[in-house]
């Protein structure tokens, strides 16, 4: 996405001046049906960065859109949760016959403050999915959601009071957990393409080790980048399937090949733990002890005997 403009957004009432929109009836939270405007071809191949939280499902909007590595057509039930100062891409734009359907929600973060949501929505690790994928709804989960954003719709549409405020973020903190749920079950459901990247994690731990590194041990974002995903995504899928997490399946790899080396080799320990990307080899033996209970040495006597 690198080689198109980014625009920035930094307002919700700038978004929907841009989109032809009405003005907001709050300045720093809107809800709208996507249907009400028309996507403009000027926008085609463009970056945008918002200021502020943007939430949505659409259908058929004549766009493929780049969310992170991957691209979406938007003809099911997809959902997208971007955090302020997250890139998305607007890749191609062309006429469909399909009317257009979905909603918006845009929260600036201000609206938060003073809330106990302002400090708890960073711990919703989807927003930290703008280098992964976005979350596919069945027809029963989005109608759950939509439920959820009917009440934002009717508080936001009448008259603000005191409890406005605290009214709106206690269901959109509902809508986040919903939400929430429905990506765990996603972990679980997809699994085709969830186990080949299980795959690629271990050939990309595998491959790591079968050479020797001076740049130290693998690390969780090297394998994330290494296949297109977040870490926190990463980590979180590899835990839903395996219960392990992407660094302790880099310490599981690292224990198979230091036995392996140990047990087929005459390399010392210090040489073994060089081979691996240790400094020192003190390390390397505190962490093979850890995992093993029992000390590189002991382990090759106990293995040769």
């Amino acid at each position: 996405m690198s080689q198109h403009p980014v625009h920035r957004v930094k307002s919700i009432a700038e978004f929907h001046r841009m989109k032809g929109l009405p003005s907001p009836q709050h300045p720093l939270i809107s809800l709208f049906d996507y249907g009400a405007f028309q996507c403009s071809k000027e926008i085609n191949h463009k970056n945008f960065v918002f200021d502020f939280y943007h939430i949505s499902i659409k259908r058929s909007i004549g766009a493929k859109f780049k969310y992170g590595q991957n691209h979406y057509d938007f003809d099911d039930g997809v959902m997208f949760f971007i955090a302020p100062n997250q890139v998305f891409g607007i890749e191609k734009i062309e006429e469909i016959a399909t009317a257009k359907s979905g909603w918006v929600l845009m929260i600036h973060p201000d609206f938060l403050w003073g809330t106990l949501l302002a400090k708890s929505i960073s711990r919703y690790e989807f927003f930290d999915y703008a280098v992964n994928e976005a979350l596919f709804l069945s027809e029963k989960e989005e109608t759950t959601l939509t439920t959820i954003v009917k009440n934002i719709e009717q508080e936001y549409n009448t008259n603000l009071d005191k409890f406005s405020q605290s009214i709106i973020i206690s269901q959109i903190e509902t809508l986040l957990n919903y939400s929430d749920r429905f990506y765990q079950r996603q972990f679980l459901t997809r699994k085709a393409s969830n186990h080949k990247i299980l795959e690629n994690v271990e050939k990309t731990i595998e491959d790591y080790f079968d050479n020797e590194h001076s740049n130290g041990l693998p690390t969780v974002q090297y394998i994330a980048q290494s296949l297109n995903i977040s870490p926190m995504y990463l980590s979180n899928l590899l835990k839903s399937l395996t219960g392990l997490t992407t660094q302790q399946h880099i310490h599981e790899k690292l224990i198979e090949k230091a036995k392996e080396k140990l047990s087929t080799t005459e390399l010392t320990v210090s040489e073994i733990a060089f081979e691996l990307g240790f400094e020192h080899s003190q390390s390397f033996s505190k962490l093979f002890k850890n995992k093993t209970n029992i000390s590189p040495l002991k382990f090759r006597s106990v293995f040769n005997q």
